[in-house]
């Protein structure tokens, strides 16, 4: 048996993986990233950056994609709490413009992977939150994109009581809807 719980979502590519946790009254160990239990559950990603965020209460990130350069993401969250999404932008798959939300804990320690051809986000729920995340490709400054977080067209159903509250950075207030966004 592999060292990690594999559940594919109903989006093609996006997966929820779940580390085996060793645990005992001293704490616990776990495996993050193993490149032989990924492939022997059909992931052969190769991860050439990683990232890490921290972020306070009803902060969004996102929805970020890169255009030219795309990037699969393997993210989680190592403290706090973060509803994390994902956009089906592939303009060839039956599932464009759809989107899956799960939610990302210390506690859960569930990760999420994120393939090439969408856009991500993110909105913390705890008071604070660090948020990792291993990248398939570089990042390339001049070559970002993004999709406004509320479009209805999409209609995705942020766990926050208030919208109003949502601290979000000036350029992802300025995103467009799907209509008006990059395809891959």
């Amino acid at each position: 048996m592999g060292k990690i719980k594999v559940t594919r979502c109903d989006i093609e590519g996006l997966c929820v993986i779940e580390p085996t946790v060793f645990g005992d009254e001293r704490g616990y160990f776990m495996e993050t990233y193993n490149l032989n239990d990924f492939k022997a559950e059909g992931l052969d990603m190769v991860f050439v950056q990683d990232n890490q965020s921290m972020s306070v209460k009803n902060v969004l990130r996102g929805l970020h994609f890169q255009k030219q350069y795309p990037q699969g993401k393997l993210v989680r969250v190592v403290r706090g709490r973060v509803f994390d999404v994902a956009v089906d932008l592939r303009s060839k798959s039956s599932t464009y413009g759809k989107w899956f939300g799960v939610e990302l804990s210390a506690e859960n320690k569930k990760q999420f992977y994120i393939p090439e051809g969408f856009a991500h986000g993110f909105v913390v729920l705890s008071d604070e939150a660090e948020f990792t995340y291993k990248c398939t490709d570089f990042y390339h400054p001049g070559d970002e994109g993004g999709l406004i977080w509320n479009d209805p067209d999409i209609g995705i159903d942020w766990p926050v009581e208030d919208t109003s509250k949502l601290i979000l950075s000036d350029k992802d207030k300025k995103w467009k809807g799907l209509k008006d966004t990059f395809k891959f």
